[in-house]
């Protein structure tokens, strides 16, 4: 889930589990029989105390693992949200210029689709390999929505 406002996208650096200590946004596993959108909420409030409003999906993200393990994201973004987004044992929170986004800490991938989402209007497809933190290949194709 990726909240704007005023040119700023809110993001977090995960405190634990996978990715730890990366910049990322908030988000996390399905629960059975739930919905990506309300999951993308859910984990949103978890991690920030946040509720977006209004979330748009934006596009979909494939990655596959050497290890075999494989994920599949639902990429929500909203530009209304109600609460404070507050520091939990899951996350910190970054309030982030989209034209200071630090890809630099970040998955690889982000680079790759991340500033196009927030600053266009089309939706996206992105698939990557990856071997542990290397990004072995990748490609990203977008359409108008």
């Amino acid at each position: 889930m990726f909240i704007v406002e005023d040119g700023k996208v809110l993001l977090i650096q995960k405190k634990r589990g996978f990715g730890q200590g990366k910049v990322n946004g908030p988000g996390g596993k399905l629960d059975p029989g739930e919905e990506e959108l309300a999951c993308a909420v859910r984990e949103t409030e978890e991690e920030l105390h946040v509720t977006a409003i209004d979330a748009v999906k934006r596009g979909e993200l494939w990655f596959q693992f050497v290890d075999g393990m494989a994920m599949h994201v639902a990429v929500f973004q909203a530009q209304q949200y109600t609460g404070h987004a507050t520091e939990t044992e899951e996350a910190v929170p970054l309030w982030t210029p989209i034209e200071a986004i630090p890809f630099e800490k970040m998955w690889a991938d982000d680079i790759h689709w991340l500033h196009r989402m927030l600053t266009g209007t089309e939706q996206f497809l992105g698939t990557f390999l990856f071997d542990g933190d290397t990004m072995l290949t990748h490609d990203v194709r977008w359409q108008d929505a």
